[in-house]
């Protein structure tokens, strides 16, 4: 497996284009299962989950063609072939399950693997079944999968979310598209992403209103045409690379970024003492005067602070002026990082959900090991402000994430390298 070994030391400078949003050209994929027509992506990241995704659309008979160095992706499903989402294929990556809302609408049945590992329960997959049910699908767990139709077709329904679930949100919304009649979405989720889908719909024809606010509806049409649409910019990899002069020093001009992107994030880094300016070009990011001050954090639903930020504001949070205490909502498990980053010399204590960070003066380069994407990248975060030499072992889930992530990082300065293996 491949490491990456950052040695620290050294103030950032310069800039850093943001590639379009992972989570949004996930979700976008999908939607061409709602019309013969082609649907073109462009500004599209260059990622590992994009291949996944466009192997499990092309294992339904739908085409899709990487441009353009893989910014452009120009899809079609004209001709499907099957309805069914195999589980080889659907458990690298949990956004697979964005195929079931559209399958249903387009075809009337769909065959959908559960993500590997994962009960029902367990993260809000319930959210999408009580939703699709709702518009007058049939679905029943057998043998792993989720086997869904609607034999007389999606009807429009009041739903209301008992948690605001962006996937579930989404695939919801890609079914009510083609549904007859008028579906309600309340305590709909806000996220950028949806957003970004919602446009996205709109230009091959649908009728969306509210996407943004917690209510969103849907008027029902015949059929979906093809269009060509631009990926919005990843909020998560914006926020982590504004992090990397916060966590080195130094300033940074992140390309295409918008402050309405990360706002309670931006909230965040000011409170600490972290200057964020924002430019023609994107958002400037600066720090020079000594330690950030410590802040406590509380992740939660947009317009909230990302869950997806969490693991590399901790890495920040452990130089800190003081004492950081951050409290996990979304996700169970979330703080793996931190032991990872005591090998380093953090001084975190965690119980349940909530991580007390207590500021230290400096960090010491060791040999760590990424246990999901989010915490690969705030071990590489970490390093490039320790003594000495980290490495990160286990890097392939960055892959899944952040793109040419040495490339960007070396040109501001970083020192770092990834190890073939």
């Amino acid at each position: 497996m491949d490491s990456i070994v950052v040695t620290g030391g050294g103030e950032l400078q310069g800039e850093i284009p943001i590639a379009g949003a992972k989570n949004a050209c996930l979700t976008l994929m999908p939607a061409t299962l709602l019309s013969e027509e082609p649907l073109t992506l462009t500004n599209a990241p260059r990622l590992s989950d994009i291949k996944t995704m466009t192997m499990l659309l092309e294992s339904l008979g739908a085409e899709a063609t990487a441009m353009q160095g893989g910014q452009v992706l120009a899809m079609s499903s004209h001709d499907l072939t099957s309805s069914h989402a195999d589980y080889d294929i659907v458990r690298k990556m949990r956004a697979s399950n964005l195929v079931l809302g559209p399958l249903l609408a387009r075809m009337g049945h769909a065959e959908v693997s559960l993500p590997g590992g994962c009960a029902i329960g367990a993260r809000p997959m319930d959210l999408h079944i009580h939703g699709l049910e709702a518009l007058g699908a049939e679905i029943e767990l057998r043998d792993g999968y989720l086997h869904a139709k609607a034999p007389r077709g999606l009807k429009g329904a009041e739903i209301k979310l008992s948690f605001a679930s962006v996937g579930a949100t989404e695939n919801i919304l890609m079914a009510a598209t083609l549904a007859k009649g008028t579906t309600v979405i309340r305590n709909a989720a806000r996220e950028p992403e949806i957003v970004d889908l919602a446009t996205c719909l709109r230009a091959m024809g649908a009728q969306i209103e509210g996407d943004g606010t917690p209510e969103i509806v849907v008027q029902g049409v015949d059929r979906l045409h093809g269009a060509t649409h631009q990926v919005v910019t990843d909020r998560i990899e914006l926020g982590t690379y504004m992090l990397a002069p916060a966590i080195a020093g130094g300033e940074v001009e992140c390309l295409g970024g918008k402050i309405e992107l990360v706002s309670a994030f931006c909230e965040k880094l000011e409170a600490a003492g972290i200057h964020v300016e924002e430019t023609a070009r994107g958002l400037k990011v600066a720090r020079k005067n000594g330690r950030v001050r410590a802040v406590d954090v509380t992740t939660e639903p947009f317009p909230g602070f990302p869950t997806d930020l969490q693991a590399q504001m901790m890495a920040m949070l452990c130089t800190a002026e003081g004492t950081s205490v951050l409290h996990e909502t979304i996700f169970e498990n979330r703080f793996m990082h931190a032991p990872e980053l005591t090998r380093m010399g953090a001084d975190i204590e965690v119980h349940g959900g909530t991580a007390t960070v207590h500021g230290v003066d400096k960090l010491k380069g060791a040999p760590v090991m990424a246990t999901d994407l989010r915490a690969s990248i705030s071990l590489i975060l970490a390093g490039m402000a320790a003594e000495g030499e980290t490495v990160v072992s286990r890097v392939y889930h960055l892959d899944r994430g952040y793109e040419q992530v040495v490339r960007k990082l070396s040109s501001i300065g970083a020192k770092i390298e990834r190890i073939k293996e």
